[in-house]
C-alpha cells in the first residue's frame, strides 16, 4: 500500500500492481483522480474502489495494473465520513451541486428530535439511490436522466450503519457516521430533513476511512505527482 511514509517510488512497479492511498481533493471526480495517477505513472490499468462525489473530498483507494482485481475487496469494507447536514433547506441533487429547490423554517425543531430522527438511521435499512448518481437504469447513469429531468423508479438496497454521531449548531448538523458500502450520504441528509419535516441538504462530505485504512495516510494528488515525476518512476 503506497502512503504518505513512501517516499522512495522508484522500489515500485505500478505495472505488475500497487495500491494508493489519495486525499481525492474538492470539486475533483474521482475519474480525474485516476487520470493523474495513471499518466503519472504511465500505466493503462488504472481504477478506484469506490466513487467520491466532487462536491465531497477524502480517501480514494487507487489501484493499478493487477492490483485491480483486489477492488472489489476495498469496495466492500465499511466507510466512515464525515461532514455536515444542513437544515431547512433541500436540493435536486441532495447535495450543493445543484441549486436549493425548497427552503423552509426550522423554527420549533428540537434537540431531542434531531437525536430520535439520527437514532432511527442506525441498524440494516432499506435507501433507495438518488437520481443524482452513478446507479445505472436501462444502460445509463441516472444522473443523465435527472440532468433531463426525468425520474426513474429505482429498487431500495439493502444499506448497514453501525456509527452515527452528531453534533446540533442549527442549522448545522456535524456528523461522523460508519456505514455499509453503496451507502449514499446524501440520500441519509435528505431523509433525515423528510422525518424533520423541515428539509436538508448535505453541505459537505469527507471520507476518512475505507477499512483499516485512513484518509490521515494518503497523499495529496500533487504530492502523489510530484514524488512520481521527481523519481522518474518507469513503469
Amino acid at each position: 500500500m503506497i502512503t504518505k511514509e513512501t517516499t522512495n517510488f522508484s522500489g515500485l512497479d505500478f505495472a505488475a500492481g500497487e495500491a494508493i492511498l489519495i486525499d481525492k481533493p474538492l470539486h475533483y471526480t474521482s475519474f480525474q483522480a485516476v487520470y493523474h495517477v495513471r499518466k503519472s505513472v504511465k500505466v493503462k490499468k488504472v481504477g478506484h474502489a469506490g466513487t467520491l462525489d466532487p462536491r465531497a473530498s477524502g480517501l480514494l483507494i487507487i489501484c493499478t495494473g493487477k492490483k485491480t482485481k483486489e477492488i472489489t475487496s476495498f469496495q466492500d469494507q465499511e466507510k466512515t465520513y464525515t461532514g455536515t447536514i444542513t437544515l431547512g433547506k433541500t436540493t435536486p441533487s441532495m447535495d450543493s451541486e445543484t441549486e436549493f429547490s425548497e427552503i423552509k423554517p426550522i423554527d420549533g425543531i428540537t434537540t431531542e428530535q434531531i437525536l430520535t430522527a439520527r437514532d432511527s438511521f442506525i441498524g440494516e435499512t432499506l435507501q433507495i439511490p438518488p437520481m443524482y448518481s452513478a446507479v445505472k437504469f436501462q444502460g445509463k447513469n441516472l444522473y443523465k436522466y435527472a440532468r433531463k429531468g426525468k425520474t426513474v423508479e429505482r429498487e431500495p438496497r439493502k444499506i448497514n450503519i453501525t456509527r452515527f454521531e452528531i453534533s446540533v449548531n442549527l442549522p448545522e448538523i456535524s456528523f461522523e457516521i460508519d456505514c455499509s458500502k453503496g451507502t449514499y450520504i446524501r440520500v441519509i441528509a435528505d431523509d433525515f430533513g423528510k422525518k424533520l419535516g423541515c428539509g436538508a441538504y448535505l453541505s459537505s462530505l469527507r471520507r476518512t476511512k475505507i477499512g483499516n485504512h485512513s484518509v490521515e495516510d494518503a497523499l495529496s494528488l500533487d504530492e502523489f505527482v510530484e514524488r512520481a515525476k521527481i523519481l522518474e518512476v518507469v513503469c
